[in-house]
């Protein structure tokens, strides 16, 4: 979302955003586009220094859990004008006039980031089974639900200890890489559906897994 109403460089912005495929809101009232943020799902914001009310607006984002949804920032505004990036908890930031090579850079940067916060937490769906081990006479089956660089989701109506650390094993579809990681049981629900957090994965078998889940993600 931009948060401006300077219209010419709000239609640079949205020139370079749609060559990187991202779509633009556009908010030319602070106390409207902080009304959207509560509401909406943003991946990043870009706030206009030199409108009037944007540092209560930069203030108010600052506040706890007012914009969980709003990272990167990025400031822009002219030399003058322009907050500096500490003050603000602004990631990124340029001048106006834009330049259309430094926004290009700055906003491909803000793209990536974003990118790879879509993909740290993207949750595959896929029905495998994946076996759970607390110590080598312990195994259990069970079916996985869901998958993500940090955990798993899966199903088991077999009971045993989930306050050890325990042992995932399961193949991904499409790969002849059997991955295993030492993990532990964040949550269980009455229903038998467990949601296991990753300690320990190999780093190879950590890049077989972010590259698997980029397939999916880019798939959908």
């Amino acid at each position: 979302m931009v948060v401006s109403r300077d219209w010419q460089e709000v239609s640079v912005l949205e020139c370079i955003l749609g060559s990187l495929q991202m779509d633009v809101a556009v908010e030319n009232v602070p106390e409207r586009a902080l009304a959207r943020l509560n509401k909406s799902k943003i991946d990043a914001l870009i706030v206009d220094c030199d409108l009037d009310g944007s540092a209560q607006f930069l203030r108010e984002l600052q506040r706890e859990h007012r914009h969980p949804n709003a990272a990167p920032l990025v400031i822009m505004g002219s030399r003058h004008r322009k907050k500096d990036l500490e003050a603000t908890g602004a990631l990124f930031a340029f001048d106006k006039p834009i330049s259309v090579e430094q926004a290009v850079h700055t906003l491909s940067a803000a793209r990536n980031m974003i990118l790879d916060g879509r993909l740290r937490y993207h949750r595959a769906g896929l029905e495998v089974p994946v076996a759970l081990s607390c110590n080598p006479r312990k195994r259990v089956e069970a079916q996985l639900i869901n998958l993500s660089q940090g955990g798993l989701q899966v199903h088991s109506d077999e009971l045993f200890e989930t306050n050890k650390p325990l042992q995932v094993c399961f193949e991904l579809p499409g790969t002849k890489h059997a991955m295993k990681a030492q993990a532990q049981v964040a949550w269980r629900d009455s229903r038998g559906n467990l949601g296991i957090r990753f300690l320990k994965v190999a780093p190879r078998s950590q890049r077989v897994l972010q590259l698997w889940l980029a397939q999916q993600y880019f798939a959908n």
